[in-house]
């Protein structure tokens, strides 16, 4: 497979499309990969983009070889801007629109962010995360993001007790909540599930989504024991049925949402906001945090 990448003059605006923050575009630009490691982009790039379109992920790809050194960190960001012409050709052949592709695919941008803040360096270490974006999974509308998706055992089982025609198997749109995009208001949300099922109606007329799931720690039932009833969080929950999932409690998951990073010892974290106060009272406490399985009908 033949594989391209913006040339050096052109790689920056093609970065700030994408989001890239300004400190990495320079560092980007020089560590941009040579003919010798050519073999080793195309591999990894035809493995992203093969079936593209595709609602299932192929299988994950070998570790990255060690010899590629300081490179590493920024290996993934250019097999994204490798995949970039073909998800761009599957997006024009959907025909979604120029703006809901930008938005999307700019997540890149913001994991590179998180990245940076996480670690202090550039790169980006959630590469089988944004592969859902690069293959044309995943959209978001506005201040949601919908992946193509199918009902798991658990789910499906509740949706087809509660009446709907569906179940196990069945077509989903998993919903995901991006980070540092705005309050995760009311009318935000109304906006963005309003606009789902028409969207996916018209770019994926095969598809039919009559359901809508979210897993997430947003969703843990705990929160409403600290946050006021009017918050955000607390409004977003109520969107949704939950199903007890039997699990074990995954305090990081939280923290790296909250804080960016899992610390040493919960007295390193801030208690700026009423969000970091419960998450880091309630662990002082003894307790945990876990994610939550809801669905919600289009």
């Amino acid at each position: 497979m033949e594989v391209t990448l913006p040339a050096p003059d052109e790689l920056p605006t093609v970065l700030l499309e994408l989001a890239v923050p300004h400190e990495d575009i320079d560092e980007l630009v020089a560590r941009r990969p040579g003919p010798q490691l050519w073999p080793l982009l195309e591999r990894y790039t035809e493995l992203l983009v093969q079936g593209m379109g595709d609602i299932d992920l192929p299988p994950p790809p070998p570790p990255l070889p060690d010899e590629l050194g300081e490179l590493r960190r920024y290996f993934p960001v250019y097999i994204l801007l490798a995949a970039l012409p073909h998800v761009r050709g599957y997006h024009r052949s959907r025909g979604i629109p120029p703006e809901v592709s930008w938005l999307t695919l700019a997540d890149l941008g913001r994991n590179m962010a998180r990245h940076r803040r996480r670690h202090g360096t550039g790169g980006l270490d959630l590469l089988p995360w944004l592969v859902w974006h690069f293959r044309g999974a995943l959209y978001q509308l506005g201040r949601l993001q919908f992946q193509r998706a199918r009902l798991n055992e658990v789910l499906g089982r509740a949706v087809a007790q509660a009446g709907l025609p569906c179940g196990p198997g069945d077509p989903a749109l998993n919903i995901h909540i991006p980070g540092r995009f705005g309050p995760l208001s009311p009318g935000a949300c109304d906006a963005s599930l309003r606009a789902a099922a028409p969207f996916f109606a018209r770019h994926f007329p095969q598809e039919r989504y009559a359901v809508a799931t979210c897993h997430s720690w947003l969703l843990d039932g705990q929160l409403a024991g600290y946050l006021p009833a009017q918050s955000n969080i607390l409004a977003f929950q109520r969107r949704f049925r939950t199903v007890a999932v039997p699990q074990d409690h995954d305090d990081s998951e939280i923290l790296r949402h909250v804080f960016v990073r899992v610390p040493d010892e919960l007295d390193d974290l801030p208690r700026r906001t009423t969000l970091e106060r419960a998450v880091v009272d309630h662990l002082r406490t003894g307790g945990h945090w876990y994610g939550v399985s809801g669905w919600l009908p289009l």
